[in-house]
C-alpha cells in the first residue's frame, strides 16, 4: 500500500511502540490520529508529528465510534489501524498473604487489551468498508500481542491470557475481512524499551537485555515501527502473528 497522503489511527500512540509507529508513519506522509488516555504526552507527540490527538478509552463502544468519526472528519478515511494500547498487570494467582488474584484486575486487562483491540478493529473496519475503497487493498490492521501469549511468566496470567486472545482472533478476523480487502497481522514483541522498562535502573535493563539471544539487548520501539512499515508494504502478509523478539523464550520468572 502506498502510504503518502493516507490516514492512519494509532491506539496507544502517545509513546512507546505506538509513539514510534506514529512518528514513522508521519515521516512517510501519513496523516496520523493518536488514540490514547495520556493527554499530556499524546498532545505533545501529535504536535511533534503534525498529527491529531484524541483522548479515547479503547474499550468504550461509543467513545471509539465517535473518535473514528472524528479522525475521518479531519484526516479522511483511515486505511491503517495499529493497535498498541494495552496494560501489563502483574499478580500471582495466590498472593503471599493468601489472597486470590483480583478478578477486577483480570477483567480490566481483558477489557483494555482484548476487548479494546477488538472494538477498534470493528469500528475502523466498518468505517473503511462504508467508504467503498477501490483497488487490491482497502486497508491494513496491525495488532500488538506479546511473547507472553506463548511464554507467559509467573504473575502474567491476566496479561498472557489477553495477548493470547489477540493471537487467537488474528486469523479469523483476517479471513472475515478478506472479502473487504483488509489485511490483519499481529506482532508479538519480546522485551522492548517501552516507558515501563525505561523506569527501571540501567543495571536491570542491561540484565533483561542479556536474556535475548541475538541481538543481546532490549528491542527499540523504532524496530517495532520498522516491522509495521514492512507489513503495510507487503500485500501477502495477512492472517499471521510475527514474533519480534531476538529469539528469546521467556523463563518462568
Amino acid at each position: 500500500m502506498e502510504t503518502n497522503g493516507i490516514a492512519a489511527i494509532i491506539t496507544g500512540g502517545a509513546s512507546g511502540l505506538g509513539g514510534a509507529t506514529a512518528r514513522m508513519l508521519a515521516a512517510k506522509g501519513v496523516k496520523v490520529t493518536i488514540f490514547d488516555l495520556n493527554a499530556e504526552v499524546g498532545k505533545a507527540t501529535a504536535a511533534e508529528i503534525g498529527g491529531r490527538f484524541l483522548s479515547v478509552d479503547v474499550a468504550d463502544d461509543d467513545a471509539v465510534a465517535a473518535a473514528v468519526a472524528d479522525a475521518q472528519a479531519h484526516h479522511g478515511i483511515a486505511r491503517v489501524l495499529v493497535n498498541c494500547a494495552g496494560i501489563a498487570p502483574v499478580m500471582r494467582i495466590v498472593a503471599k498473604d493468601g489472597s486470590p488474584h483480583s478478578l477486577e484486575l483480570f477483567g480490566k486487562a481483558v477489557r483494555v487489551n482484548l476487548i479494546g483491540t477488538f472494538n477498534c478493529i470493528a469500528k475502523f473496519s466498518a468505517a473503511l468498508v462504508a467508504a467503498g475503497m477501490e483497488g487490491e487493498e482497502a486497508g491494513v490492521i496491525v495488532n500488538t500481542a506479546s511473547v507472553a501469549a506463548y511464554d507467559g511468566q509467573i504473575g502474567q496470567a491476566a496479561y498472557a491470557a489477553t495477548k493470547g486472545g489477540v493471537v487467537g482472533m488474528t486469523l479469523p478476523i483476517a479471513r472475515d475481512l478478506a472479502q473487504h480487502r483488509i489485511r490483519v497481522i499481529t506482532i508479538a514483541p519480546g522485551i522492548f524499551l517501552t516507558p515501563m522498562l525505561l523506569g527501571l535502573p540501567q543495571a536491570a535493563q542491561d540484565s533483561l537485555g542479556t536474556q535475548v539471544p541475538h541481538p543481546s539487548r532490549l528491542g527499540r520501539p523504532e524496530e517495532y515501527a520498522q516491522l509495521v512499515e514492512s507489513i503495510i508494504a507487503n500485500p501477502m502478509l495477512n492472517g499471521e502473528v510475527i514474533r519480534l523478539d531476538g529469539a528469546i523464550r521467556m523463563p518462568p520468572r
